[in-house]
C-alpha cells in the first residue's frame, strides 16, 4: 500500500511537470491530498475549467478512474491523466466536453504567450 502510495504521489508530481513543460507559463503542482473533491486535486494547476485525476498504474481501471474524476470534479470538466511504466501520458476526456477543454487550453496558452 505504501509503495502504491508513494507511486501516485510521484505520478502526480510527474504530470504537473508535464503540464507545466506542455504549456508554457502554466503553473502546476501535486495538490494537497486529504479527502478527494473539487478542493483536493491530484494537481492544482492554472488550466481553467479541468480537473485532472491522475492514475500512474499498469492496470488502469478505467470505469473506477472515470467515475472518480466524475465525482471529483466539482463543476470542471472530469479528465484523467494516465501513464504506465515507460510510457506517455494519455488524457481521457468525456468526448462531449473536448470543445471546452480545447478552448479553454488554447485561450490559457494564448494569455501566457
Amino acid at each position: 500500500m505504501v509503495n502504491s502510495r508513494s507511486k501516485g504521489a510521484r505520478g502526480e508530481r510527474e504530470f504537473a511537470h508535464e503540464i507545466e513543460r506542455v504549456f508554457p507559463g502554466v503553473e502546476a503542482r501535486r495538490g494537497v491530498q486529504h479527502a478527494g473533491g473539487p478542493d483536493s486535486p491530484d494537481v492544482v494547476h492554472s488550466l481553467p475549467g479541468i480537473h485532472f485525476e491522475v492514475k500512474r498504474t499498469e492496470r488502469l481501471q478505467i470505469r473506477k478512474a472515470v467515475a472518480q474524476a466524475e465525482d471529483d470534479c466539482g463543476d470542471r470538466v472530469p479528465a484523467v491523466a494516465h501513464r504506465w511504466n515507460n510510457g506517455r501520458w494519455y488524457l481521457i476526456v468525456p468526448f462531449e466536453d473536448l470543445p471546452a477543454v480545447a478552448t479553454n487550453v488554447y485561450l490559457s496558452m494564448a494569455e501566457n504567450a
